[in-house]
Formats: C-alpha cells, sequence, structure tokens
C-alpha cells in the first residue's frame, strides 16, 4: 500500500521536529486495520491520541539513499467510530543529522514520512488512508533535537490533543510533498528499539544523580514547575575527584564537541516528560534548575534483543564481568551494533566482529546481523572494497580502518550465525558481496600477504604494537576458510577458497615463522597464530607455552589489543591453559578485566587504561570464555559438544544456551541437552543422548 503514499514533510522546511495529523471517519469499525509507515529521521504515530506501538527511535538507520525500512502495525484498537485522527511527530533522527562522521552524507535532507492505512472488512470493502498534501501540519514543542547530542522542549509550545478528534487545525498549513530519500523500501525485520527497562534513580550530591548502571537511553522526569522554568539534564559515565561530571561524554559534530543536554521548559503544574529523538550513553545526570518537587528516573533503551544464554559461578568477580558484557553488548545495538552509546555511535565493523561469538551466545542475534548484513551490500564499492563504519556515506571510512580485521565481519559474522543458530541466509544473501570483497582483497594482496587498515586496536599503552601484516594476513586467511566452509553449506565447490588458503597460510609461515615460532613475538601474534590454525600440529604446544610464559612474565596481564583479545582466551585453553587465563582475567591491576570492575565500571572500557569511553563491547569476547570453557558449551560445531574446564578458585558453574543447560560444583556435573551430544570429562568423550544427565567428579 505504500505505492500510492507519497512523502510529505512539513511546510516549513527548517523545523526539525514538525506535527502532523490527518482526519477521517468511520461509520463502521473495520475488522483489520494495518498502519504501515516509514518516518526519517524518527517518527512518533498515533492513533486517537495513543501511540500505536511502544517501539522508539524509529526509522532504523540505514544507507537511506539505497536502503529505507519501514514497519507495519495492526492499530484496530485505536480506532472509533466517527471521527478519528492520525497523528506523527519528526524528529531528525540519523536522516537529517549533520554531523562531522558523516560530513557528506547523500541522503542528508529534512524530516520526512510516508505512510498508508489500510482498512478492511468481512465483506472486502477495503479503505486506505495515504500520506499525502491533504494532511496539515504545525510546529510542535521540540524545538532542537540531534541523535547525539539530546533534545530541548517547550511544554509551552504544546498543542495539546492535536492527534485526537475535535481538535482546531484552521491555523495549521498544509503538508506538502518533497523528493524521495532515494532507497529500496523494505520491511524492517529485526527487532525494534523499545524502552526495555527503568531504572531508579538515586541523588548522591544536590542535584547530581545516579542509576548505578552505565547504559544507553535517556532521564524520565516527573515535576512540578513554573511556566517558563528551564530544567536541564546533563549526562555523563562518570564523574572526576572532586565528585562532578568527568565531561568527557561528548557527540562529534561539524568538527564541534557537544556535550549530552536534554533541556525541559515548564507550561506550569505537574509534569511528566522524556525525549523523544535522542539516546544518551550515562550514569550520572546533573540536573540545573529543578523544582523542589521533582523526580527523576533512567530509561534503558537499545534494540529488543532475545536472551538466550545465561551465565553465573562462585566467583562473583567473573559475574560482574559477564554483566558487565551483556550490557554493553545491548545498550551498544540500536539497529547496528554501535561502538558507544554517546561519542560517535558508529558501526565500526571490527568492533561488531571481535564482539560476536559472545553476542550470538548471550542473544538471539539472527534477524539484528541480518539486517546489518544488509547494510554492507548497500555501501560495497563496486571493487569490493568495505568501509570500517556501516552505514556510512558514500565518502567516508573507506580508508581510514577499513581492512581484513575489521573488514572480516562480513564474512565470518554469517558463517559464526550458521555455526550457532545453523541458519545459513545471511551467507545465501550476501554469498555475491562476500566473493567481490574476497576479489578485492586479493588486488591488495602482495604474494597473499595483506597490510592495509588498523592494527591491533587499543592495546595497552606499554604495548609493542604487533604488525599490521601479521594480523590482517592472519584474517585474510581466516576469511579464505570461512569462505571454503560456507561454499559447502551453499552445495558450491570450495576448491577455489580452498587452494587459496593453503597459498595465503605458506606465505604467512613463510614471511612471520621462525622455527615454530611468529617474529615479532608478542601476545597477540602467538595468539593469532594459534588461534587461526597458522602453526602445524607439532608446533602448537612450544607456541602455546611460549604465550603461556609471556603471560606469566608480564605479572598476567592481557598485552592484547581488541584483535588479539578475540584470540588468546581460546589459544591459551585450547592447549590447556585456562588456570593461565583465569589469572589474567582476574588480575586485580591494570591492564585487565578485574580492574575495570575495581574501579567502578559496570561495561567494558574502549582502553585499559579507562581514559576514553567506558561503554564499549568490542572486548566483550572474554565471556565466551565463560560459556565455552568453564560452562563447557561449545554449541558451532556439526556436533554439541560439553567440555567444562575445572579452576581452582570457582567452586561452581551454571550456564544454559537456548535448551542447553550445564552446571558443575565440586561433587557433580550435570548436562541437559535437547540432541545428541558428547561430553568429555578428563579427556574421556561420553556420548549423551537428549535429556539430563548427572556424572560425579570424583570419578574424573
Amino acid at each position: 500500500m505504500l505505492s500510492d503514499a507519497k512523502w510529505i514533510a512539513a511546510a516549513d522546511t527548517e523545523a526539525t521536529s514538525p506535527l502532523f495529523r490527518k482526519t477521517f471517519n468511520l461509520d463502521q469499525i473495520p475488522t483489520r486495520s494495518i498502519l504501515t509507515a516509514c518516518c526519517l529521521g524518527y517518527g512518533v504515530l498515533t492513533l486517537n491520541g495513543t501511540p500505536v506501538c511502544d517501539e522508539v527511535l524509529n526509522a532504523p538507520m540505514t544507507r537511506f539513499d539505497r536502503t529505507v525500512l519501514y514497519s507495519t502495525y495492526e492499530v484496530t484498537r485505536l480506532l472509533r467510530l466517527g471521527e478519528n485522527v492520525l497523528g506523527v511527530m519528526l524528529g531528525t533522527g540519523w536522516y537529517s543529522e549533520k554531523s562531522a562522521m558523516r560530513p557528506f552524507a547523500e541522503w542528508y535532507h529534512h524530516p520526512k514520512f510516508l505512510l498508508s492505512l489500510d482498512l478492511q472488512w468481512p465483506d472486502l470493502q477495503r479503505k486506505a488512508i495515504f500520506s499525502d498534501p491533504s494532511w496539515k501540519s504545525s510546529d510542535g514543542p521540540v524545538v532542537y533535537n540531534y541523535i547525539r547530542c539530546g533534545e530541548r522542549y517547550d511544554a509551552r509550545l504544546e498543542k495539546k490533543g492535536f492527534d485526537c478528534p475535535d481538535y482546531n487545525d484552521t491555523d495549521w498549513a498544509e503538508a506538502h510533498i518533497c523528493r524521495s530519500p532515494g532507497g529500496v523500501l523494505k520491511p524492517a525485520e529485526l527487532p525494534p528499539i523499545r524502552v526495555v527497562d527503568t531504572l531508579p534513580m538515586k541523588e548522591i550530591a544536590p542535584s547530581l544523580y545516579d542509576c548505578g548502571q552505565n547504559l544507553s537511553g535517556w532521564a524520565k522526569i516527573r515535576l512540578k514547575g513554573e511556566p517558563g522554568q528551564k530544567i536541564s539534564l546533563h549526562y555523563d559515565e562518570a564523574l572526576n575527584e572532586k565528585g562532578e561530571l568527568l565531561g568527557r561524554v561528548t557527540a562529534l559534530s561539524k568538527g564541534e564537541e557537544l556535550r549530552h543536554t536534554d533541556e525541559y521548559i515548564c507550561a506550569g503544574g505537574w509534569e511528566e516528560w522524556e525525549p523523544h529523538f535522542c539516546c544518551h550513553g550515562f550514569r550520572y545526570v546533573k540536573v540545573d534548575n529543578a523544582p523542589k518537587e521533582f523526580e527523576i528516573a533512567a530509561r534503558e533503551v537499545h534494540t529488543d534483543l532475545k536472551t538466550v544464554g545465561t551465565f553465573s559461578c562462585s566467583d562473583e568477580l567473573l559475574n560482574r564481568i559477564h554483566s558487565a558484557c551483556r550490557w554493553s553488548t545491548l545498550t551498544n545495538f540500536h539497529s547496528i551494533p554501535t561502538d558507544c552509546p554517546h561519542r560517535e555511535q558508529n558501526g565500526w565493523t571490527g568492533d561488531a566482529l571481535f564482539s560476536a561469538e559472545q553476542a550470538l551466545m548471550n542473544f538471539d542475534m539472527t534477524e539484528a546481523y541480518r539486517k546489518w548484513l544488509f547494510d554492507f551490500h548497500d555501501v560495497q564499492r563496486p571493487s569490493g572494497q568495505i568501509p570500517a563504519i556501516i552505514p556510512s556515506s558514500g565518502r567516508f571510512s573507506f580508508n581510514f580502518g577499513s581492512g581484513p580485521s575489521w573488514d572480516s565481519a562480513l564474512i565470518l559474522i554469517p558463517l559464526y550465525v550458521w555455526r550457532y543458530c545453523k541458519d545459513d541466509r545471511l551467507i545465501r544473501d550476501s554469498w555475491d558481496v562476500m566473493e567481490r570483497y574476497m576479489d578485492f582483497a586479493a588486488s591488495m594482496a602482495d604474494h597473499f600477504i595483506v597490510s592495509f587498515g588498523l592494527p591491533d586496536w587499543c592495546p595497552p599503552k606499554t604495548t609493542k604494537v604487533c604488525p599490521v601484516a601479521l594480523v590482517d594476513t592472519a584474517f585474510y586467511y581466516a576469511d579464505a576458510c570461512a569462505m571454503a566452509e560456507m561454499a559447502e553449506v551453499l552445495g558450491k565447490n570450495s576448491r577455489r577458497y580452498r587452494l587459496l588458503s593453503e597459498k595465503i597460510r605458506n606465505a604467512f609461515r613463510e614471511k612471520f615463522l621462525v622455527n615454530g615460532l611468529p617474529q615479532p613475538e608478542g601476545q597477540t601474534a602467538l595468539a593469532c597464530v594459534l588461534f587461526n590454525g597458522l602453526l602445524n600440529e607439532s608446533e602448537k604446544p612450544a607456541a602455546a607455552a611460549r604465550l603461556a610464559e609471556l603471560v606469566k612474565e608480564n605479572g598476567y596481564h592481557i598485552d592484547c589489543g581488541t584483535q588479539g583479545n578475540k584470540f588468546i582466551y581460546r589459544a591459551l585453553s585450547d592447549a590447556g591453559y585456562s588456570d593461565v587465563v583465569y589469572k589474567m582475567i582476574t588480575n586485580p591491576t591494570c591492564p585487565s578485566f578485574a580492574y575495570w570492575i575495581h574501579q567502578g565500571a559496570t561495561t567494558l572500557c574502549e582502553t585499559w587504561e579507562m581514559d576514553a569511553s567506558l561503554n564499549h563491547h568490542m572486548f566483550s569476547e572474554v565471556d565466551l570464555w565463560f560459556y565455552r570453557y568453564l560452562a563447557g558449551i561449545q554449541a558451532d560445531g556439526e556436533t554439541l559438544t560439553i567440555a567444562p574446564v575445572f579452576v581452582d578458585g570457582i567452586d561452581w558453574v551454571k550456564a544454559t544456551y537456548r535448551d542447553i543447560s550445564v552446571s558443575w560444583d565440586k561433587e557433580n556435573v550435570t548436562v541437559v541437552t535437547p540432541k545428541n551430544a558428547i561430553l568429555i570429562l578428563d579427556g574421556e568423550e561420553i556420548p549423551l543422548t537428549p535429556g539430563t544427565v548427572t556424572y560425579s567428579r570424583a570419578k574424573i
């Protein structure tokens, strides 16, 4: 039905948050009523004064000149006999955002929307309402909104009841038809962004509030103020030594750093308000000029991802690290996997890749990743090159960050989804795009060695960074192996990529290995060659022993950036050094995860020194170690394998993944499996049939 609708905008094209209304009459209530709409940047849809859904910050971000996503709602319950009114309030969102990160976005234009309401009756009678010039528009109370900075709301400008019958709109202007954003219309099939929870905020100092958790979202306030009284809400992740907002949470725009601040101007009396068109990363809120009667709560906002995995153990420190990984993943998913919920909110490919496997163990990511992988299709150049930030405009982030370490998100995430979820749609949908990328990577290779893009990102500041060529070529090899595996999933001939992977492996070994060890030596390099299968079986024990030795020599501190962080825990545990991993993770001094937690972090940080963002998910693959080794759930193979690791210092572990459950304590190991599986205890492989089984650890 959207094919008959028109893109419409306010008569005042400078309005950043206009209101729209459309009246229509019904002499009988339809049996089925389908509202289909796309609001760019964001929109709030109402019918007879009631929101049509509980979604927020909709429409999902895309490259809008290539793809535009719409949503559909059943709204029969909201209709009434006689006069009905559709209401729309628009915000700028990503579509109308002018930013330093997207300075030349091809799609930039003023807010607009496309809408149809299809009314159906049992006798096949139908009636449709469309967005067209018959709609009326006016300015609204949102006088400023910017997704990365905040919203200014003047309650004195509210047009109460504008989206209800019997409202006088004689002074409203006619909406006008405007140009399309250019993208192909497609249904939004990923989970929507919602307010998923409300957290109380405690006043810890005069007008300074703490919700106890670093999150994404905004504050909701209830107050009794005077007409014209302006209340300002300043957001931040942390406090300085004086107990004041640290001031590090900023948004990049036009080369400036803009603070995350909301402003509310009172109409007078008791009022309740929360923003509509922005999102903040925060834990603390400083309130300026609040009236005596004032209440505030934190609203947790992100894509509503379904939980599929749980983990807990006797070590509360590990539980807090697990919680931080979950919070970092959730609060950095807003229709795309973002790097942070404040400064950029960009879809850096590497960040998502380095955390993807733990995300799949914790949440149902299939449709969310599927949407994001389609964004890769829209931004890929004819050469096969992809940018480091997706979605992005056609001119940004192609030659900074993009390289095999980051680009491999295109290749490896579809493979991970297949392995963990046995869903091959991402592989099928992206095969041609992946092949073009592999051709591009080949064009950048010098005798199968590639070296472009970012190095091992954000290592400890004392680290001697691993060479780009070593890590990039390892990812190039992993990509070739993945393409061969995925070709077989699709029933295609894998020979091309098997041969390519062999050539890359040989070239890598010739260039970087000396006596079976990578040169230059380091935690990232050793973990990289072990994890990615670049060593022969006879070489692995010495390399693993050397890696464990390096960790011990470094005081059981991690000495890796993001790439090394993805490799190191599995590389060590697969070689029998899980005790070393445990000491690394729980090391109380910097750099370590425990250090972050001891400093009060509730999400993962961008740097080991905690001098940048305090909510990044790119180091969260440590959480996979909790599931895969402590609990032993290896759900990414053809056969389900349960192989728990018993580490000194941990008395019990409980974990679930979908219908699988594993728990152990000092006496027993209990497994619940919905299918045939292999349980590995003390090197012995024990076949399991569906059901529940308990084994005594005394026999191990």
